[in-house]
């Protein structure tokens, strides 16, 4: 890894994400195998972009709020959901199969961007009450190209409202790649536009997506405004369970990305420091 953050980020802070993106790893294994022996209807792994889903678990206080997309069921369980409460819905048990307010996590939002308004109206309301809340949201790539993204970011500014925007740039939205999305250099660069910071960040590095986020965070609370963050990171596995990923990606390109794997990269930052040995302790 090597990377400026990992250098100075606090030993206890690289072995929790380490065990985090581990843990991580194995529940996107678990759950995917969950839906080929039919006990889920659908899962949307997030194998692959597990640093980004760690990172903004614990870029936050347990006063903040968290709002998920559907693909952030680990980012929702690393929050502290159980995690057959957080699978509930893609059983189709349920809207919704925890409690949001005993974490302060939002429902898993399948419509693409639209918890984005809500995390806003949320950090808004907290705001004018007084309260020291941020709010943190998730969306992909696919969900900037919706309506709610900009409406959510235009407010946000607007009102100053102490939200985070963290948008995983996996490389499509579904089948469609990016290029045929925007024509921006980086999804970062939206933000210049509605006036607010905005970040691009290696979203493999869990060191440096978390420290990004932990200063987003901190902007916020401080009453500095929104900021968008563009983590680039790549779907390892297919959209869903329901997805032929083969016709429109090559094996080569997913290998390419496998030698970018952020659990691999992070052990080999501790092991490099002496922080973890063979044994994973």
């Amino acid at each position: 890894l090597g990377t400026e953050a990992a250098a100075k980020a606090d030993p206890e802070l690289l072995r929790r994400l380490y065990a985090e993106l581990v843990k991580g790893r194995r529940y996107n294994a678990q759950a995917t195998a969950l839906t080929k022996q039919g006990r889920l209807a659908v899962y949307p792994s997030s194998t692959g972009q597990e640093a980004c889903e760690v990172a903004a678990a614990l870029a936050l206080e347990e006063r903040d709020w968290l709002f998920p997309s559907y693909r952030d069921t680990l980012a929702v369980v690393a929050r502290g959901v159980d995690p057959v409460e957080a699978l509930t819905l893609l059983r189709g048990d349920w809207h919704t199969g925890y409690d949001p307010y005993e974490h302060r996590v939002a429902p898993l939002s399948t419509p693409l961007a639209t918890q984005l308004p809500h995390a806003v109206g949320l950090a808004h309301a907290a705001r004018l009450k007084g309260d020291d809340v941020v709010a943190l949201a998730m969306v992909g790539d696919g969900g900037t190209s919706e309506g709610d993204f900009h409406e959510a970011l235009n407010f946000a500014a607007v009102w100053q409202a102490p939200v985070v925007f963290l948008v995983q740039n996996n490389g499509f939205a579904i089948s469609v790649p990016l290029a045929k999305q925007t024509a921006a250099p980086s999804l970062a660069h939206k933000a210049v536009g509605y006036g607010m910071p905005g970040r691009l960040v290696d979203g493999n590095d869990a060191a440096a997506v978390h420290e990004v986020l932990s200063d987003a965070v901190r902007h916020a609370r401080a009453g500095g405004g929104p900021t968008l963050i563009e983590a680039v990171t790549y779907r390892v596995e297919a959209h869903t369970n329901a997805d032929d990923a083969t016709r429109y990606r090559g094996d080569a390109e997913v290998e390419t990305w496998k030698q970018h794997d952020p659990i691999a990269l992070l052990e080999r930052e501790l092991t490099g420091r002496g922080l973890l040995d063979e044994a994973g302790a």
